[in-house]
């Protein structure tokens, strides 16, 4: 579970299960500091969203170094990656591009916004262990989902409107 949860913020399995092992070893690390006022499970999976949150952040800084680099003429070496085989290319270009708007667009969303979002929808929390979770109240979460679909609903909107 911790592993999904990683996942549905990293969009990588490799990565997700890394961050699942730091997850583990935070836990292990922090267990003695577990005050009991929540379930354990509660908070692994905070431990597991804010160690996704500062992958991606990490991610992002990265990125704009990438950018920097080839401004300045340094080639990325991922780039020069074969991309991976398939059985049809239009089908999977089809779905790597819709998953790619899909990303794009959770991505889009500010971080409580999406941990609120993917804990409901994906992980299939409801509004109190979500609450729970982010240490929040539960008409907090409520506002935090509901504005989350609404701008994933525009973006994705503009994304394929733009498409056609």
């Amino acid at each position: 579970m911790v592993i999904n949860t990683c996942y549905r913020f990293v969009f990588n399995r490799e990565d997700a299960e890394d961050l699942a092992q730091e997850v583990f070893i935070e836990v292990n690390r922090s267990l003695d500091k577990f005050r009991e006022e929540s379930k354990l499970s509660t908070w692994i999976y905070r431990i597991a969203v804010t160690k996704s949150l500062d992958h991606l952040r990490r991610q992002k800084r990265k990125k704009r170094f990438s950018s920097l680099k080839r401004i300045i003429g340094i080639d990325d070496p991922a780039e020069s990656l074969p991309a991976p085989g398939s059985d049809n290319p239009a089908d999977v270009l089809v779905g790597n591009e819709r998953a790619d708007k899909l990303r794009n667009a959770l991505d889009s969303l500010p971080d409580n916004q999406k941990t609120a979002f993917l804990l409901s929808k994906y992980d299939g929390y409801g509004n109190q262990e979500i609450a729970d979770i982010l240490q929040t109240t539960v008409p907090a979460v409520e506002s935090l989902i509901h504005r989350a679909k609404k701008n994933l609903q525009t973006r994705l909107e503009k994304e394929f409107r733009s498409e056609q």
